[in-house]
C-alpha cells in the first residue's frame, strides 16, 4: 500500500490491521498540526501600519495644526474614525484639499492622537494632565469610542485635588456622566482643599454653581463664601455683575453665625446689607430642619459606628447597639433597650458628622413572636425634630428596613411605643446610611415602603402564623415548583380558620399573588384581608362566589398591610384550603393575565349555584378522610 493511501487514513492491512498512524496519532500532534493551520500575524499588520506615522511615503493629505504640519495617509484616518471619513470622503471641500487645517487641538495633543490613530497605544503614565484632558476632549471630537473609554477610566482612577476641576468641566463640557459623578463625589469628600485650589478659579459661572448647589458639598459655609469670593476676584474681567450675584446665591448664609454674616460676609461689600438682615431673619426663625443642611455622603456605607464617629447618647446598655452582634443576643446582653413610657425619651444616637441619609436597618429583638411598635425622629441639633419614620400603629417585628427620602441629619430618636410582650423596647443592631445600590427597588408612600421586590419572604422576615403545613413557612419559601400531594403547600380546614402571615414591617402595598394547589382540577373559593395590627382587619379581594384555580393576581386599592389573612370557603375536591404559595407585592406585570381561571360560570346552568358553592357537587372525598389529611400535617 502506498504512503499516499496511508496518508489519507486507509489501513495498512499488511501490519495486521492493528496499528494505524491515524490511529496512534496522539492529542498532542493533533493540537499542534491544528496550530499550523491558523496564522495569526496581526501584530505584524500593526507594526507595519504603524511605520506610516510621521511618514510621507505614500502620503495623500497634509493635516495643518497650529501652523505644524502633519503628513498622514486619508485611507487610514477614514477607516478609524467617521469624522475624518466624512471630512475626506464626503464631498466636503476638504475631500480635494492637499491640506486640511485642524483648529480643534494642539500641535502636542493633536501629535499624541495621530500616533494612536496610526498604532492603537498611548502611554498615558509620560502625559501631563492637561494634555490628557485635551486629548479626551478630542477623542469625543474625533468619534474615538474606545480611547474615550479607556481615558475616562484612567481620568476617574487618577483624580486629585490639581486636575478634578479640569476633569469636571471637560466631562460636563461632552456629558460623560460617569466622569462628572466622579468628580463631584471627589470635591465632595474634599471639599474644603479643592475650594482652596487654584484650579477652583478656572471653573465657569455655571460649574462653580452645580458644584455649590449640591447638599453633599461638605465644608462650612465661610469657608465655601471665601471660596466664592476668590473666585469672582479671579474672574471680575470676564463676567458681569449678574453672573456674581448667581454665584452668591448658591451660598447659603442663614447657615453662618451671626458673626461671621456681621463680620466677614459684611466686610466684603459684595452682599448687600438687606440679603444680610434676610439671612439672620431666616437663622432666628426658621425651624432648624427648614434650613438647607449640607451633610457628608458616603454611599452604601453605615456610618451608625464607632469608626464613623458615631455613639449612643440615650438608652440601656447603649455599647451593644453599634457593635453588636446580631446573631447572638438575648434579654439581658446584645441589645440596647429603653422603657415604653412617657417620661423615657428612647434610644438617640449622634453621628460623627451631619450626613445625608435616606435608609435606617434596625433589627428588633426576635426571640420570639413578639412585636414592636415605634418611631423615628431626626435632628440637627437635638432641640427642632422632625419624625422620620412612624410606625407607631403598626405591628414590626425582626429587622426593620426603613426607606426616607434624603436628607442631612446627626441626631437620630428611636422612641418605643407598644410591645405586645412587655413594656420594654429593645433594638439589636443598627445601621444608617445613603443607599444607592438598593434605591431603584423601592419608592416612598405616606412615609412608608412601596417595595418593588417580594417581601412576603423569610428572608424579609414575614412569617406564618396560622396554617397547617409540614414545612412552617412553606408559603414564604419562593418556592412554587416542588409541591406534590403530601408537602409543599399550607392549608386550613374550611369553616375553621384560616392562612395567616405577618410581615417584618409595614409596607404600601396594591398587589398579591398566589398559587393555589392544583395537581388536579379541583377548583376554590376564598377571600384575603389585611390589616396593621391584628384587630382591624379590611377586605381586599372577595372570592368567595366565583370558583378559581391555580395563580391567582390580587389587585386592590394601595394601603399599608403588616398582616395578611387568607380564608377558604370551598374546595371542590374535599374540605381543606390549599396554598403553595404568596408573594407581595406580585412578581409579574399586572397587565398580564395569569389567572387562571376554570371556566365555571359557562359551564353552570344556574347562575344562583355562585352563591352557594356549598351545594355544588364534589368527589366522593369523605369527611374523615378531610380530617386525617389536616391531622397528618398538624402531627407533622
Amino acid at each position: 500500500m502506498s504512503g499516499q493511501h496511508l496518508a489519507d487514513g486507509a489501513v495498512d492491512t499488511s501490519n495486521g490491521g492493528n496499528h494505524s498512524p491515524v490511529e496512534t496519532k496522539s492529542p498532542t500532534s493533533i493540537e499542534k498540526q491544528h496550530s499550523y493551520e491558523q496564522i495569526d500575524h496581526a501584530h505584524f499588520l500593526a507594526n507595519d501600519i504603524g511605520t506610516l506615522y510621521l511618514n510621507d511615503r505614500f502620503s495623500d493629505v497634509v493635516l495643518v495644526v497650529n501652523g505644524e504640519r502633519f503628513h498622514a495617509h486619508r485611507v487610514v484616518l477614514a477607516s478609524r474614525s467617521d469624522y475624518f471619513r466624512a471630512l475626506l470622503y464626503g464631498g466636503l471641500k476638504e475631500s480635494h484639499q492637499a491640506e486640511v487645517e485642524i483648529t480643534e487641538a494642539s500641535v502636542n495633543s493633536f501629535k499624541k492622537l495621530l500616533e494612536y490613530i496610526y498604532s492603537g497605544r498611548m502611554n498615558l503614565s509620560i502625559l501631563k494632565d492637561e494634555v490628557i484632558l485635551e486629548i479626551f476632549s478630542l477623542s469625543n471630537l474625533f468619534g474615538f469610542t474606545n480611547l474615550e473609554l479607556s481615558l475616562c477610566k484612567y481620568l476617574r482612577s487618577n483624580i486629585n485635588v490639581y486636575n478634578v476641576c479640569s476633569m469636571f468641566a471637560a466631562a460636563r463640557l461632552y456629558q460623560h456622566k460617569e466622569l462628572v459623578t466622579e468628580a463631584l463625589n471627589f470635591t465632595d469628600y474634599h471639599a474644603l482643599e479643592v475650594l482652596q485650589s487654584e484650579a477652583f478659579l478656572s471653573l465657569s459661572a455655571e460649574a462653580l454653581q452645580e458644584v455649590l448647589n449640591r447638599d453633599s458639598l461638605y465644608a462650612y459655609e465661610l469657608d465655601i463664601f471665601r471660596a466664592v469670593c476668590r473666585w469672582i476676584k479671579a474672574n471680575q474681567d470676564d463676567e458681569d455683575s449678574e453672573v456674581k450675584i448667581k454665584v452668591l446665591s448658591a451660598v447659603r448664609f442663614p447657615l453662618m453665625s451671626l458673626d461671621e454674616l456681621l463680620s466677614v460676609v459684611r466686610e466684603s461689600q459684595l452682599v448687600s446689607s438687606d440679603n444680610i438682615l434676610d439671612a439672620i431673619q431666616l437663622r432666628n426663625t426658621l425651624p432648624s430642619h427648614k434650613l438647607k443642611f449640607r451633610g457628608q455622603l458616603k454611599p452604601n456605607l453605615n456610618i451608625a459606628h464607632p469608626s464613623q464617629g458615631a455613639q449612643v447618647m440615650q438608652g440601656e446598655m447603649r455599647s451593644a447597639l453599634l457593635e453588636s452582634d446580631s446573631s447572638g443576643h438575648d434579654h439581658e446582653r446584645g441589645c440596647t433597650r429603653h422603657l415604653i413610657n412617657e417620661s423615657d425619651s428612647g434610644i438617640m444616637i449622634k453621628l460623627g458628622h451631619p450626613s445625608i441619609i435616606n435608609y435606617i436597618k434596625m433589627q428588633l429583638w426576635d426571640k420570639d413572636l413578639r412585636s414592636y411598635s415605634y418611631y423615628i425622629e431626626v435632628s440637627m441639633d437635638q432641640h427642632d425634630w422632625v419624625r422620620a419614620i412612624d410606625h407607631s400603629n403598626y405591628y414590626c417585628r425582626s429587622t426593620q428596613r426603613l426607606w426616607i427620602h434624603p436628607r442631612v441629619v446627626q441626631y437620630i430618636r428611636i422612641v418605643g411605643t407598644n410591645n405586645t410582650v412587655n413594656k420594654c423596647f429593645h433594638t439589636v443592631s443598627m445601621e444608617i446610611m445613603y443607599n444607592s445600590e438598593e434605591m431603584h427597588l423601592v419608592d416612598i408612600k405616606k412615609g412608608l415602603v412601596v417595595p418593588k421586590y417580594n417581601v412576603a419572604t423569610m428572608a424579609m422576615n414575614a412569617i406564618v402564623i396560622d396554617g397547617v403545613s409540614r414545612s412552617r413557612n412553606s408559603l414564604l419559601d419562593g418556592n412554587c415548583k416542588d409541591y406534590d400531594w403530601d408537602c409543599g403547600y399550607t392549608c386550613h380546614q374550611l369553616g375553621s380558620g384560616c392562612i395567616l402571615v405577618q410581615l417584618g414591617q409595614p409596607y404600601m402595598l396594591s398587589s398579591m399573588r398566589m398559587l393555589l394547589w392544583d395537581c388536579d382540577d379541583r377548583c376554590y373559593s376564598y377571600y384575603v384581608e389585611v390589616s396593621v395590627n391584628m384587630w382591624d382587619w379590611e377586605l381586599i379581594v372577595d372570592k368567595s362566589k366565583e370558583l378559581v384555580r391555580s395563580w391567582q393576581i390580587l389587585q386592590f386599592n394601595s394601603r399599608p398591610v403588616v398582616f395578611i389573612r387568607i380564608t377558604g370557603t370551598y374546595n371542590s375536591a374535599n374540605e381543606v384550603f390549599h396554598c403553595v404559595h404568596l408573594e407581595a407585592p406580585a412578581q409579574v406585570p399586572l397587565d398580564l393575565n395569569t389567572v387562571e381561571v376554570e371556566q365555571e360560570i359557562s359551564n353552570l346552568q344556574d347562575n344562583n349555584e355562585l352563591d352557594e358553592p356549598e351545594s355544588m357537587e364534589t368527589p366522593p372525598t369523605t369527611a374523615a378522610e378531610t380530617s386525617t389529611a389536616v391531622t397528618d400535617c398538624l402531627t407533622v
